[in-house]
């Protein structure tokens, strides 16, 4: 439609009314335009002529044009005439000298009509003087004002100001070079240096514009170029690069046009909330989240473009700017390559298209050298032109492959060959199944990292088991990890254990047939390449033992011994696992989780020893705690007598659930309590198994589980393992292990008022109400299916439960208050949250005491599906 230009209003039409509907008249036509797939180049800078067409107009209006020495600029992005649809509109009022009170007041009325309007306006109404004052001690206020614009009023005032700014004396380009280097630092800083934040800063985020931004400010400062273009004619920017940071920019531009389109603030972050209206609004299609993992993945693969363009230049204006490593006496590394300060180049100018082999040999040198930092800019633009002009991948090449497991095998590649073979595309060029992970997203709370990134983070993780300072952390893989033999084996298998995602169908069975051949082609013998392809195949097997099954029950070990068969399989999985875990989210590993695998580590490993045809005899483990729990309590002054009596009241299983350690502590607090009829709640003050452990003793009541979960939960402590039991006159005997919000043991300042909020809730008796806290926002915007399956196992007594949903406040209570109302008997819950997902397993039975019957089952599942959708928002 056709958009009148604010140059014709005339004045009894400037009105805010009049101008209002201008605005949204255009705003609107913009709109359409974008979702017709028009240029958003012209769109940005199509915006940026109304607004500086609609200023003049108003800058006439208030008869500043008839007046001398007084310019209005534009500032910033605007002052390179680029405007999003919610971006700020930054203006200088400049004179030259500080404006009369009159005239001040004046200008203030403009601004104001401005803010009347609803637009974003930064503003700063300044003298010359005042500029280049300010301006040298604010580097972004200097930063501002180089790319000024003049929109109307006086030139000669605007060129004594642009005069000013050019002046070497306003921060010489060395100077300019080095604040803005350290500031791109800083803000890469705050996005923990990485370009794959879940909910990234379509700006700010290392990859993001500014990283284009900054590269165009260096450039005007030192060279005066005024656009990537002219960037390109000083050398520094080949016809490719500035073709390929134009095509960057224009993604990331309709990017952030459609997300200001989906806002009512202005707003740069790529949030949960609007990654599905900007994945819609851009064209991005499928089923599920097929449509934001496929934007995602263009947009992470846009910043690592322009990251690494970002780099490679910076390097060239630090030598061209500062001197930096022109200088430096060359050390010759072999026929191909030489080392120049702490940077490694290519010899000769097309090395890498001769022979591509080479590239290899460039991460062997980095490998063999540590003091090695990175690639000399024209050997990295050798590399990328290479790169994009290879007929086909690297692993085809028989000497590329020699010299790939040259690396796997190198003690050193894990420290920073790898991840710089990632970072520099290598990896993708040598494997075309690592190409397809490149930028690859999951639209979940659980993986913090695209998959290529998350792999590459594993094998950094798996160098971490070589170091004795880490064995505090990870006492087992610190252990096992240095006596392995065939380390490249794990590494292979890190590369490949999620390379299948993103293709459809199980991730862990296509890795491993890929895997397979990919040992074979590589020259490993068959043993060799089942291993790596069983490992692929497992990689989740001992993370899903552990943190989702019931490793206290000597069938789960010996079925899970049965499918890892020899210690040699288990040290292998054991330093996978863990670097898994550590690499998928840096909050997920705590000592919950390390003592969970360890547990499972030393059960299977001692199942192994004696023989899976000797399986552990569990009255003798009973007897064993009982005599070990017996003989502390009789330190304590109990005679044998008391601890039979109490003990008799007990049920084996509680002997066969605890440790001794445990048995005694509890033993010694139920022996001294002297009034059966109240509750007795204690809580370790040492972490027991990795958490910190509640323990509750009460006579029996309705919902008790339910009662206690939600009491926890109102006091922002979580439940990640329950051991429910009774005694056989009726008393509870319940075990909690329980870490605070942020995956740590209990305070030991927090005990008391814990546990006096237990007694009163147990005292009063009553079911306790659920109360639903408000969602996180971030689980706002995720839908989990609740589901309910119910697990085949040999025993005829138990029936085990596992249960998916949504990690809502509430949920395991609710949960419990079910089993309560329908007469299920919970005797062990182990709780795992995996991002916005609760994936729980309940051990429970009948009123009857024996496995539930399916059409128990059915009425459990159904009312278990009923009663969570009461808790969503």
């Amino acid at each position: 439609m056709p958009i009148q230009s604010p140059l014709t209003l005339e004045d009894h039409q400037i009105t805010i009314s009049e101008l209002k509907n201008q605005l949204e008249a255009f705003a609107e036509y913009q709109k359409t335009e974008f979702l017709n797939h028009h240029p958003v180049t012209d769109l940005v800078l199509g915006r940026a002529e109304f607004i500086d067409l609609m200023l003049n107009r108003l800058w006439n209006h208030f008869g500043f044009s008839s007046l001398p020495n007084i310019s209005l600029v534009a500032v910033g992005g605007y002052g390179r005439g680029e405007l999003h649809p919610l971006s700020d509109i930054d203006i200088l009022v400049i004179s030259r000298k500080s404006l009369p009170e009159s005239l001040a007041a004046k200008v203030s009325e403009f601004i104001t009509l401005l803010w009347d309007l609803k637009l974003e306006v930064g503003h700063a109404v300044r003298s010359i003087e005042e500029c280049a004052t300010i301006g040298r001690e604010d580097l972004t206020v200097a930063t501002n004002l180089q790319e000024a614009r003049l929109l109307c009023g006086c030139e000669d005032t605007f060129h004594q100001l642009k005069v000013v700014i050019h002046s070497e004396s306003f921060w010489p380009s060395e100077q300019f070079y080095q604040a803005k280097v350290q500031e791109q630092r800083e803000r890469h800083a705050r996005y923990h240096d990485t370009t794959y934040n879940l909910e990234p800063d379509i700006k700010s985020t290392p990859g993001g514009l500014r990283d284009i931004h900054t590269l165009s400010w260096i450039a005007r400062r030192h060279f005066g170029a005024t656009s990537l273009l002219e960037m390109s004619h000083f050398g520094f920017l080949t016809d490719a690069e500035y073709r390929e940071l134009l095509e960057c920019q224009d993604f990331l531009w309709r990017v952030r046009f459609a997300l200001h389109l989906q806002l009512k603030r202005y707003d740069n972050r790529l949030t949960f909330a609007h990654q599905a209206q900007v994945a819609e609004c851009l064209g991005f299609q499928g089923e599920g989240n097929q449509a934001v993992e496929k934007m995602m993945k263009e947009f992470y693969r846009t910043l690592r473009r322009v990251a690494e363009l970002n780099k490679m230049l910076l390097k060239l204006f630090d030598q061209a700017i500062l001197d930096n490593g022109i200088e430096s006496e060359p050390e010759i590394l072999s026929d191909d390559f030489l080392r120049r300060g702490h940077l490694i180049e290519a010899r000769k100018p097309a090395l890498f298209q001769a022979r591509p082999e080479t590239i290899l040999d460039m991460f062997l040198h980095i490998a063999n050298d540590s003091t090695i930092e990175g690639v000399a800019p024209p050997t990295m633009r050798q590399l990328r032109t290479a790169r994009r002009r290879l007929n086909k991948f690297l692993h085809t090449m028989p000497a590329a492959r020699e010299k790939f497991m040259e690396l796997c095998r190198h003690p050193n590649a894990l420290h920073k060959a790898f991840s710089l073979m990632h970072k520099l595309g290598v990896l993708a060029a040598y494997l075309p199944q690592w190409s397809q992970i490149v930028g690859q997203m999951q639209f979940d709370l659980f993986h913090v990292y695209t998959v290529d990134e998350h792999s590459v983070r594993l094998l950094k993780h798996i160098n971490t088991f070589s170091y004795a300072k880490n064995h505090d952390k990870h006492p087992i893989c610190c252990e096992v990890y240095p006596r392995i033999q065939k380390k490249e084996l794990l590494i292979l298998a890190a590369i490949f254990h999620d390379i299948g995602k993103g293709r459809g169908g199980d991730h862990s069975e296509i890795g491993e047939v890929e895997a397979y051949d990919f040992c074979i082609e590589h020259g490993l013998s068959k043993p060799e390449a089942k291993l790596v392809s069983w490992l692929v195949r497992n990689h989740l097997l001992m993370s899903v033992t552990a943190q989702r099954r019931d490793i206290y029950d000597p069938e789960v070990i010996t079925e899970f011994a049965k499918q890892v068969r020899d210690e040699e399989r288990l040290e292998y999985l054991v330093c996978l696992t863990v670097a898994d875990i550590c690499a998928t989210n840096p909050e997920l590993w705590n000592s919950w989780k390390r003592t969970l695998l360890a547990e499972l580590f030393h059960s299977t490993q001692r199942a192994l020893r004696r023989g899976l045809e000797n399986p552990v005899d569990i009255r003798e483990r009973i007897r064993h705690n009982q005599q070990m729990a017996s003989a502390l309590l009789r330190k304590e002054g109990f005679s044998a007598r008391e601890i039979e009596v109490l003990w008799q009241r007990f049920k084996a299983d509680y002997f066969l659930r605890h440790t001794h350690k445990q048995i005694a502590w509890h033993c010694t607090h139920l022996l001294r309590h002297d009034d059966h009829s109240k509750p007795l709640i204690l809580i370790s003050k040492k972490a027991t198994r990795g958490g910190t452990e509640v323990f509750v003793y009460s006579k029996d009541q309705h919902a008790l589980f339910a009662t206690v979960v939600a009491e926890l939960d109102r006091r922002n402590l979580n439940v990640h393992d329950a051991q429910v039991m009774s005694s056989k006159d009726g008393y509870v005997l319940d075990t909690f292990m329980v870490l605070d919000q942020h995956g740590n043991v209990i305070e030991e300042d927090r005990h008391k008022a814990v546990i006096k909020h237990l007694v009163h809730v147990l005292k009063d008796g009553r079911p306790t109400k659920i109360k639903t806290r408000r969602i996180p926002r971030k689980l706002q915007h995720f839908k989990v299916k609740t589901q309910v399956d119910f697990l085949p196992t040999k025993s005829k007594k138990r029936t085990l439960m596992e249960f998916v949903a949504l990690d809502t406040p509430g949920l395991l209570a609710t949960v419990g208050a079910t089993f309560a109302d329908l007469g299920v008997h919970l005797h062990a819950a182990k709780i795992t949250t995996i991002g916005e997902r609760a994936e729980d397993l309940f051990i429970i039975t009948s009123d009857n005491g024996g496995k539930l019957t399916e059409e128990e089952e059915l009425q459990l599942r159904a009312e278990l599906i009923e009663n969570v959708a009461k808790l969503a928002p």
